[in-house]
């Protein structure tokens, strides 16, 4: 057996599992970064700020489907990981969190940094694990990255304390763990399963998070075309099929828009697939379909009447059952036809709808600028193989509405997890573009997001990361804004009264900026940026923005019963 150091059978753990990237800094250099000196197949990211490490990592899992590496120095640098745990948590995300602990001997002693990393991360982990011997070290890392990718993903904290890390022991060659393991349905589930779909007539099929993570997206669309049921995703699931798809209706929830409405309230059956249908995405389980059925499938028995409550359920990997149900239902006609003509009407009516939001964007031309125009533009000018990574704000909401901006290729999202904390987009793009180097990569965000992280803008460039970060501006808060707003606008610490200047911060951190004030300036402006992209330089193209220009369907969430006609739905 090998005599290593226990940092180096962590990175032996790193290198046999293909990992390709470490995102953080060092504490102690001669810890983790030592080991990895001598390992030029794994990178060290070097972020700014522990946290950037952490969101990072998220859209680089996301983008691989693959356990993704944060690391975090004692103390302050574990617990700046710690809203990163809480995103990847929330995300399923399967994020590995190395830190280093106080040596054994010193523990409860009040040693330097000496934290309790291990009980704060337990809540906002799958698995949160002090190592106590450095021989045991291959066995934990080997657990670690089953656990992360097998089942519901998730993030993982492996805690190695300073002395088990540097003290040198024989190490068991490292055994890559056997990922993702899949479960497929019980066939009794899945018969019953079955007979529901082939009995509904209007169907609308939601995949979640759970269809990206098992990549399962292939395997939804031909059930979708093979039984003539339309799509909508939930903000984690999105990009789980092209939104070029005649059967993609957008997003459900705070985020659907007249077709996704319709189609949704319409429905005589709803199926759910790797979804919690959390409480933006299920207006706080008020919106359902009146009357319909509900299927649910999901990898999580956890999450089997969570909430509503199902008329039939399996559990198993999305991508096998989706799989087994199309199977299931070939030769069952059942009301195949009838869902088909459906399914034709509701396409119909969505092509009209894109029509006349190309009409509302091309002629949205007011001062200060209308956001739904600028996400519009960005489909225009960045195009096909493009990552669109969101942020978490209030005019930045437009690129989740379709068809105001359009995923046009299956996989091509970073969402922010469920607790969306602020900065994760704008550090999420520089994993994602590492990640994947041979796509575009745009992210939009609000200046309140774009202020918690604007330090990781030297770390695309350092990196070689040329990114696009459109952020719009409307010197303040905007969602809490929009709620002051709308009570007697009573408006107390939202607004920026205050701010740098955005473009030329930009441009000191070495990347392309620019400030867009005139719509007539939006696309050359979205041009020059891509184009600066394409030779290598991150930019950033700050557009000034109207604050209270929201979507109707926004404006009354969660209330099912808006009419975007009667409330005037096109604002020009």
């Amino acid at each position: 057996m090998p005599k290593l150091t226990g940092w180096q059978a962590v990175v032996e753990a790193l290198r046999s599992e293909e990992v390709r990237r470490v995102y953080g800094l060092p504490g102690d250099p001669m810890h983790l970064y030592d080991a990895l000196y001598d390992v030029p197949e794994i990178r060290p990211i070097l972020v700014r700020h522990e946290a950037s490490g952490a969101f990072m990592a998220m859209a680089e899992a996301r983008l691989t489907n693959r356990p993704a590496i944060a690391h975090g120095s004692p103390g302050p640098g574990m617990t700046n990981l710690v809203s990163g745990m809480l995103e990847a948590y929330s995300a399923c995300a399967p994020v590995i969190f190395l830190t280093t602990g106080t040596e054994t001997t010193l523990m409860g002693m009040g040693a330097f940094q000496e934290n309790d990393a291990i009980s704060m991360a337990r809540p906002v982990t799958k698995w949160a694990v002090r190592v106590e011997r450095p021989e045991r070290i291959p066995w934990t890392m080997r657990r670690a990255f089953s656990l992360a990718a097998t089942g519901k993903p998730g993030p993982v904290l492996v805690e190695i304390p300073a002395d088990v890390g540097t003290a040198t022991a024989e190490m068991e060659t490292y055994r890559p763990s056997l990922r993702p393991l899949r479960c497929a349905a019980d066939p009794d589930a899945l018969k019953a399963a079955a007979e529901i779909v082939a009995a509904s007539t209007r169907p609308v099929l939601v995949a979640g998070g759970g269809v990206i993570s098992s990549d399962a997206g292939a395997d939804l669309v031909a059930l979708a075309e093979q039984e003539h049921i339309p799509v909508m995703t939930t903000f984690s699931g999105r990009g789980s099929i092209s939104e070029e798809h005649p059967l993609a209706f957008g997003l459900v929830g705070l985020y659907r828009t007249r077709p996704g409405k319709d189609l949704y309230d319409g429905a005589d059956l709803l199926i759910t697939v790797g979804s919690r249908m959390e409480g933006f995405q299920s207006g706080n389980w008020q919106i359902f379909p009146d009357r319909a059925r509900f299927l649910q499938i999901d990898i999580d028995p956890f999450e089997i009447a969570r909430n509503w409550v199902p008329d039939g359920a399996v559990i198993g990997d999305a991508a096998l059952v989706l799989r087994q149900l199309g199977a299931a239902l070939v030769a069952s006609a059942g009301s195949r036809d009838r869902r088909k003509a459906h399914a034709a009407d509701r396409v119909r009516d969505k092509e009209a709808f894109i029509r006349e939001v190309d009409a509302e964007c091309a002629a949205a031309s007011a001062i200060p600028l209308k956001s739904k125009r600028i996400v519009h533009e960005i489909n225009a000018v960045f195009g096909h193989d493009t990552i669109l990574v969101n942020e978490n704000g209030g005019q930045d909401l437009w690129s989740y509405f379709f068809p105001y901006y359009r995923v046009l290729d299956a996989g091509d999202l970073v969402p922010v997890g469920e607790q969306t904390c602020m900065g994760a987009g704008i550090t999420g793009a520089v994993g994602a573009k590492l990640a994947r180097p041979e796509k575009n990569v745009v992210c939009v965000a609000g200046d309140g997001a774009f202020a918690m992280m604007p330090q990781e803008l030297s770390t695309a460039v350092q990196y070689n990361a040329p990114v696009t970060w459109v952020v719009l501006n409307t010197r303040s808060l905007g969602w809490p804004k929009w709620s002051q707003e709308q009570h007697d606008r009573r408006f107390i610490a939202t607004d920026f009264t205050a701010q740098a200047d955005i473009a030329a911060m930009a441009r000191a951190h070495d990347c392309s900026g620019e400030r867009v004030e005139r719509p007539e300036d939006i696309t050359p402006a979205l041009r020059r940026a891509a184009q600066a992209n394409r030779s290598g330089k991150p930019a950033m193209v700050e557009f000034v923005v109207d604050t209270f220009d929201y979507y109707i369907g926004f404006k009354n969430f969660p209330n099912k019963e808006w009419k975007p006609e009667a409330a005037g739905a096109v604002v020009r």
